[in-house]
């Protein structure tokens, strides 16, 4: 059990247009690495025949809801957890229509890596260069194309080459980082878990394969000290009398007994008595442990300060550029006043302009358009009722991203990450 606890983890989402085979390729690779149980294939078999189909329909066992399952396409993320000897994974499933467009977002935010469906029959559309912004905005290293239906197309190397040979261009403009192309079928398993023998040209890995050997994101552990704290522990009892502690969990970095630290936004200074865990005590955490941390002077701490090391300070500011993902029917509105939570901090902030828009199409900026509504994505800037503790999110995308809340509502609208703003660079594609 410890070795499997040891293992590593890569989290990564699958993302496409409608029909690509998002849900069927995650159900061949549960099926194909033996990570599900004979009742779950019996339930999927059941189900297979109750609509009519006529092999196993293996999507099925990622569209749980039954509103899914009816209209055979995916509503809400759906995470599966499944493991190989040589990783443990976590799968978001993403939905494919352009009006879910907003739980890519969701899905691929605690990515390392997204698995982009293309079907070889229709080629790139525009949600592949909408998922495939998404990935760019988002930072993730890896991108999959997974050139999908191979098999509709007889598994014709020209028809892979052409598609690669487009989607090559977009990748440069997005500045992706990593780009891994494979031709499957999801549906009968080619590249998927096993090498295909319909697929003779092809001499690179299969998709398991790729996802046990890709990199791992770099450690948070190894960026600067964030600790965001959630809660003051005080028990006021007569066993712990005179106990104050932080308590939170690491954003990002490490943190030892006797650490010089500072106390955001009050600037107050101290060093790190001791670090709790539980009952233990501990020479040094690192994230993402959730700890109690006690400072060796009485200081005054609350929920939503941060605590980070004296010789390595965040931005602080109250004027945050961001690119923003919308997510709701609302339209952004220039001069409303909305909620703002970062890390453990709620606060107010007020759109104050929107730099520009982007144009899914072209991948163009279009700074005339300020019409931001559900889906779009948008560089916005903000003024906050207090200054926040941030990093840019290229550089932290705990401490760099916010979420937009309607103060009315209390519905998520926005999902933001920080970038500079117009007036020290210009963010482009």
């Amino acid at each position: 059990m410890s070795g499997y606890l040891d293992m590593e983890l890569l989290r990564f989402t699958t993302a496409g247009s409608v029909d690509d085979g998002k849900s069927t390729l995650i159900g061949r690779l549960l099926y194909d690495s033996k990570s599900i149980f004979e009742d779950q294939i019996e339930a999927v078999k059941a189900a297979s025949d109750r609509l009519g189909n006529e092999e196993v329909n293996l999507a099925l066992l990622t569209d749980g809801l039954r509103a899914e399952r009816e209209q055979g396409i995916t509503i809400d993320v759906a995470y599966r957890y499944f493991a190989t000897p040589k990783r443990k994974f976590i799968i978001a499933d993403t939905p494919g229509h352009i009006e879910y467009t907003r739980n890519m977002v969701t899905g691929a935010s605690t990515a390392d890596a997204a698995i982009i469906l293309v079907d070889a029959r229709n080629g790139i559309l525009e949600q592949t260069k909408r998922h495939s912004y998404i990935a760019s905005l988002l930072q993730l290293d890896n991108v999959i194309l997974a050139i999908n239906k191979m098999d509709l197309v007889d598994f014709s190397e020209d028809v892979f080459n052409k598609i690669k040979s487009e989607y090559e261009v977009i990748a440069k403009k997005l500045k992706l980082k990593h780009i891994h192309y494979i031709p499957i079928s999801a549906r009968d398993g080619d590249n998927v878990v096993n090498p295909s023998d319909r697929i003779p040209w092809y001499k690179g890995n299969t998709l398991l394969h790729l996802l046990e050997t890709l990199p791992v994101q770099e450690g948070i552990s190894e960026l600067p000290f964030r600790f965001p704290v959630q809660y003051v522990i005080r028990p006021q009892s007569d066993k712990f009398h005179d106990y104050r502690a932080y308590a939170g969990r690491l954003a990002s970095g490490k943190i030892k007994v006797g650490d010089r630290v500072t106390i955001l936004p009050s600037f107050t200074e101290s060093t790190v008595k001791a670090i709790d865990e539980g009952e233990a005590s501990l020479e040094q955490a690192f994230a993402p442990q959730s700890v109690a941390i006690r400072l060796n002077d009485d200081v005054d701490v609350s929920r939503g300060d941060m605590i980070v090391k004296s010789d390595n300070l965040p931005s602080i500011d109250a004027n945050i550029s961001l690119l923003v993902c919308w997510l709701n029917h609302r339209p952004l509105s220039i001069g409303a006043k909305y909620i703002i939570r970062h890390t453990t901090d709620e606060l107010f902030g007020i759109v104050k302009d929107v730099y520009f828009k982007v144009n899914i199409n072209t991948l163009e900026n279009v700074p005339d358009d300020k019409t931001v509504k559900m889906n779009d994505i948008a560089h916005i800037r903000i003024k906050t009722s207090k200054p926040l503790r941030y990093d840019l999110y290229s550089e932290n995308r705990i401490t760099g991203s916010v979420v937009i809340i309607n103060e009315s509502t209390c519905e998520t609208v926005g999902a933001g990450m920080i970038v500079e703003s117009l007036e020290e660079q210009t963010f482009s594609i």
